[in-house]
């Protein structure tokens, strides 16, 4: 276990915001973690659960504990060869595409599409990650926690944390209630690939449909490292904003005006026809993709993407984030929301 006071977290965010916190402490296992919340103190508060830090944005100091798993492994729990299912049990520190590399490799399917996702598997269930129409929710099947104020070890499916587009129970009513120590994963035994999302299809070239995992993950990840900055040269949190899902009638009238409108049919949670708009290709249409405001800049390949171009600080991108947000609501008429958490 590791517990340093006036810590720095330079080293656990990926846009490299030189942040500290009063205390940090790291938890190696399920019973250190107990051991920990049942020790904390008023002093102690408020509390941060962080994982990789790639999807997150310090805006100043943090005056509480950040609590930061290192419970690591991958284990396979059972095989239902019935039913053609693998379920997979990973630590909640481990790296999530380590996961999605060792299901690859062992021929269990479905994470492919989430592959050089940055951030860990505690993350990839609090966030819900996805990418090239594949979210975690799609093959979580059971999440292990420690409830933070009793110490009680709690097991909880995947309808108990009501996933929905980027959101879980997690972030909302459970936020700092549930510290995740494992996450199950349920995968296919036989491949399906899914390349109708982006352009996939086009990057496998002929005959995309015969693709095996190993070829769609490392086509995946070449289409991920053409567009996205690497976080080690260039401070970023990845897609920086959510794409806003809208109803028919609203994307009728949003078609009318413009045309040649980016977007991707999908069905709302009670069941009806949504479409989620490309906030990127909104963005660039708002003639931000390249721009900066001081240090902190829309990235020039992907303008999901807002970037530190050198000694930024959180509120150097917020103010990035907000004039950004302005002109794509004045254009759009539309709210595009951040994916990071802002703290």
């Amino acid at each position: 276990m590791i517990d340093i006071k006036d810590y720095s977290l330079l080293g656990h965010n990926t846009f490299s915001i030189d942040a500290k916190c009063h205390r940090f402490v790291e938890f190696n296992s399920v019973s250190e973690l107990c051991d920990i919340v049942l020790n904390l103190r008023e002093s102690d508060q408020p509390l941060l659960l962080l994982g990789g830090g790639s999807n997150l944005l310090f805006t100043g100091d943090y005056s509480g504990t950040v609590l930061h798993s290192a419970i690591k492994g991958i284990e396979v729990v059972n095989v239902d060869t019935q039913h053609g299912e693998v379920f997979i049990r990973c630590g909640s520190g481990e790296v999530f595409d380590n996961v999605v590399e060792y299901a690859v490799n062992e021929g269990y399917y479905g994470l492919e599409n989430l592959s050089l996702i940055p951030g860990e598997v505690g993350a990839s269930a609090v966030q819900n990650i996805g990418a090239y129409g594949a979210e975690a929710k799609d093959f979580i099947q059971m999440i292990e926690a420690v409830e933070v104020t009793t110490g009680k070890k709690v097991t909880l499916s995947n309808a108990d944390c009501c996933y929905s587009y980027r959101q879980s129970r997690f972030k909302q009513d459970w936020k700092n209630h549930y510290i995740i120590t494992y996450v199950t994963y349920r995968l296919s035994l036989f491949f399906h690939p899914n390349i109708e999302y982006g352009n996939i299809r086009e990057k496998l070239g002929e005959h995309p449909e015969k693709v095996s995992s190993q070829q769609l993950r490392k086509t995946i990840i070449e289409i991920r490292q053409a567009k996205l900055p690497d976080p080690k040269v260039q401070g970023n949190a990845g897609s920086f904003f959510m794409n806003p899902i809208i109803d028919e009638n609203q994307f009728n009238e949003l078609l009318r005006q413009f045309p040649d409108l980016h977007y991707y049919k999908v069905e709302t949670r009670q069941g009806k026809d949504g479409y989620k708009i490309s906030a990127g290709w909104m963005i660039d249409q708002c003639g931000w993709k390249g721009k900066h405001l001081g240090k902190a800049g829309v990235h020039d390949r992907q303008a999901l993407v807002l970037v530190n171009l050198g000694g930024a600080t959180g509120e150097d991108i917020i103010r990035l984030c907000n004039a950004v947000r302005e002109d794509v609501k004045d254009k759009f008429g539309l709210d595009i929301r951040p994916e990071v958490n802002i703290i």
